[in-house]
């Protein structure tokens, strides 16, 4: 089930490169992340609140709570520097080289979360390092 969520989270990520694209044209991009981000945060609680998520809150311990602010933080700043990539370049260069951080994401993993990496992983990472490159230059 996992791969079936995966691929719909790559498409409305496709889509978002493309809405973003068009949406950034003219604007700040600071403003425009702000406005994406208000949206988001209705969208999510709202999912939150009408699946009951919302009734288990007081169960966050301080570290949960400490990590979700840290992932946040992270992803704010990359959607601000993701929108700026897109007003600056094409679509079609930005949004593989941030797809970057799948790689990146492998790589982190191993580090800190002490996950195991095998052969697949390794190459599949260094495939994504270098097709990055290739649109880089």
């Amino acid at each position: 089930m996992w791969v079936l969520y995966a691929l719909l989270s790559a498409f409305f990520a496709s889509l978002t490169a493309i809405f973003a694209k068009i949406g950034v044209k003219g604007v700040n991009t600071d403003l425009a992340t702000a406005v994406r981000t208000v949206i988001i945060l209705i969208l999510a609680w709202g999912i939150a609140y009408f699946r009951g998520g919302t009734a288990t809150l007081n169960t966050l311990s301080k570290n949960n709570f400490l990590f979700l602010i840290l992932s946040g933080l992270a992803t704010g700043l990359s959607w601000i520097f993701y929108f700026k990539a897109l007003q600056l370049g094409s679509v079609s260069k930005v949004a593989p080289v941030d797809k970057l951080s799948v790689a990146l994401t492998i790589i982190l993993a191993v580090i800190f979360l002490k996950e195991p990496i095998t052969a697949k992983e390794i190459i599949g990472a260094g495939l994504i390092i270098g097709g990055s490159i290739v649109l880089i230059f």
